[in-house]
């Protein structure tokens, strides 16, 4: 849009600094971007787990489920209906296999062919103990490589 009056002098301050407002922000330094691509987030990573049904208490996915095996902090059996990937309450017996009887006791052992344990996939919230944690050793060797730089 151009201005009514294009004589030399008439509003000539404002036209100057819209000028130089355009150089500047021409003049302005893109931020510096890395050759390798953007940093990846640390993203905590995810693993599959088991929970004790009657305490909460973490089992790994990877422990054998055997017919004697109990939670380590609550001692419940974790061979049961309870801790099963087909234990349902809205199903018939309460399970979504084709069972032919119904299981009372629900948190006792059982050896039913159906068992599968039931396990869930939950974000990672703790660091590695070797991340957190460093060895003693490896303490000392960094205060004396620390203590060599003033020497």
């Amino acid at each position: 849009m151009g201005r009514k009056y294009n004589q030399q002098g008439y509003q000539a301050e404002d036209r100057d600094r819209e000028r130089e407002r355009g150089r500047d922000r021409s003049k302005q330094q893109q931020p510096r971007r890395s050759m390798d691509g953007p940093r990846s987030p640390r993203m905590p990573g995810f693993q599959e787990v088991m929970r004790c049904a009657m305490c909460g208490e973490l089992i790994h996915a990877s422990t054998d489920i055997i017919a004697d095996s109990q939670c380590p902090k609550c001692k419940a059996d974790l061979r049961s209906c309870k801790h099963c990937r087909s234990f349902d309450t809205g199903a018939q017996f309460e399970c979504t296999q084709p069972i032919t009887a119904r299981v009372m006791a629900k948190d006792k052992r059982t050896d039913c062919s159906y068992f599968e344990p039931r396990t869930s996939v939950e974000r990672e919230t703790k660091t590695p103990v070797s991340v957190s944690t460093p060895s003693p050793s490896s303490t000392k060797d960094a205060r004396s490589a620390f203590d060599d730089l003033f020497r």
